[in-house]
C-alpha cells in the first residue's frame, strides 16, 4: 500500500496517508496482515523498510515517517540528538534472543574474554546497550573492546568471515547465525537488559488531527497483532518464514525467543529507559545526559489493555 502525501497528511484524493517504518528483521507489515489487522483501513499506509531502529527514528525526525517500532536504545540516541520523537506505546519481550554471538570455533568462553576484541554492533541499537551492560557487569569498560559499527547483514558477513570476534545482535539474526552458521551465544540478554520495545511517532504527527486519528487506530491494530503473534507463535512463524524466505527452523526459534506482549507506559518503564540513557551518558556514548521522560506520551495507554484480551482468539 502506498500513496503520495501532502502537507496536511493526505494524498491527492484527500485520503489520509500514514507512513510506517518497518524493519527487515521485524516484518510488521507481514505480522499485521497475518493477524487480520490490515483489513478495513480507512486511510492509506505507506510502508518503508529500514535495517534497524535508529534509521527509523531518523526518518521520523526528518518528517518522512509517522510511525515505527524500535528497541530500548534507539530512543536514547535520538533524544540525545534533540530529535522530535514521541514514544506512545510499549511492549516487553523475552530476552533470550538478544545475544552476543561468537563463531562456533571461537576461543572466547565468557564475557570477560571480549577484552581487546572486535565486536560488531549496530550503533544506537538495543544490541548496543546489551553489549555495554555485558561489559560493565563483567568488569570491563566499553573502551576495552573495539566496536565495529555494522548493520546486521554486514555484521553477519564480518563474523563468518573472521573480520570480527563477536557480534551483538537480536532476533531473527541470532537464530539465523546459530542455525545457518553454527554461531554460539556467549551471553544473552538475561540479567543484562530489559525486553522493552517502543512504538514511536513525531510531534508533528500528533499535532495533525487526521493523521493522529489514523495513528491511534494503527497503534491499536499493531498492539492486537503483537498479542496475536504471541498466542499463535507457530502460525506466525510459518507465515513469517514464507514471506521473508527465512528457513522455517530459524523463524520458529526467533519467534519463540522473542514472544512479546503489550504494556502501558508507566513510571517504571520510563525509569528503566532513563537508566539506559544514564548508562550511555556515563561512558560518553551520548554527548550529554538526557531527560527521557519528556519524550513519552501516555495518551494511548488504554490501547495496551484492550489489546490483551485478544489472546484467546
Amino acid at each position: 500500500m502506498g500513496g503520495c502525501s501532502s502537507g496536511d497528511g493526505s494524498d491527492e484524493n484527500g485520503q489520509v496517508v500514514l507512513r510506517v517504518g518497518d524493519q527487515k528483521g521485524a516484518s510488521l507489515q507481514d505480522m499485521l496482515a497475518a493477524a487480520g489487522q490490515l483489513d478495513g483501513l480507512t486511510y492509506k499506509v505507506k510502508w518503508s523498510l529500514f535495517t534497524s531502529g535508529p534509521p527509523i527514528l531518523e526518518g521520523i525526525n526528518a518528517g518522512s515517517v509517522d510511525f515505527g517500532v524500535v528497541g530500548n536504545t534507539p530512543p536514547v540516541f535520538a533524544a540525545a540528538s534533540g530529535a522530535r520523537i514521541v514514544l506512545v506505546g510499549a511492549t516487553t519481550s523475552r530476552l533470550t534472543g538478544q545475544a552476543i554471538l561468537v563463531p562456533k570455533d571461537s576461543p572466547l568462553r565468557t564475557p570477560a574474554d571480549l577484552k581487546g576484541k572486535k565486536v560488531a554492533v549496530a550503533k544506537g541499537s538495543s544490541a548496543n546497550y546489551h553489549l555495554l551492560s555485558v561489559l560493565t557487569k563483567n568488569g570491563l569498560k566499553f573502551g576495552d573492546v573495539q566496536p565495529q559499527y555494522l548493520q546486521p547483514a554486514d555484521a553477519l558477513t564480518a563474523l563468518t568471515g573472521g573480520r570480527v570476534d563477536a557480534w551483538a545482535t537480536w532476533e531473527p539474526y541470532t537464530a539465523q547465525a546459530e542455525l545457518q552458521n553454527g554461531a554460539r551465544i556467549l551471553a544473552d540478554g538475561t540479567g543484562y537488559t530489559n525486553g522493552y520495545g517502543f512504538e514511536v511517532t513525531s510531534k508533528d504527527t500528533l499535532k495533525n488531527k487526521a493523521r493522529s486519528a489514523a495513528l491511534k487506530d494503527f497503534l491499536s491494530r499493531y498492539q492486537r497483532a503483537v498479542q496475536w503473534s504471541s498466542t499463535h507463535p507457530d502460525q506466525w512463524a510459518a507465515i513469517w518464514a514464507k514471506q521473508t524466505r527465512l528457513p522455517g527452523p530459524v523463524a520458529q526459534r526467533a519467534v519463540r525467543r522473542r514472544l512479546t506482549t503489550t504494556i502501558a507506559i508507566d513510571d517504571s518503564v520510563i525509569a528503566e529507559e532513563q537508566r539506559i540513557a544514564d548508562s550511555f551518558a556515563a561512558v560518553g556514548l551520548v554527548p550529554h545526559k538526557v531527560a527521557i521522560a519528556g519524550f513519552f506520551d501516555r495518551r494511548f495507554n488504554d490501547l495496551a489493555a484492550t489489546a490483551r484480551p485478544q489472546q484467546g482468539t
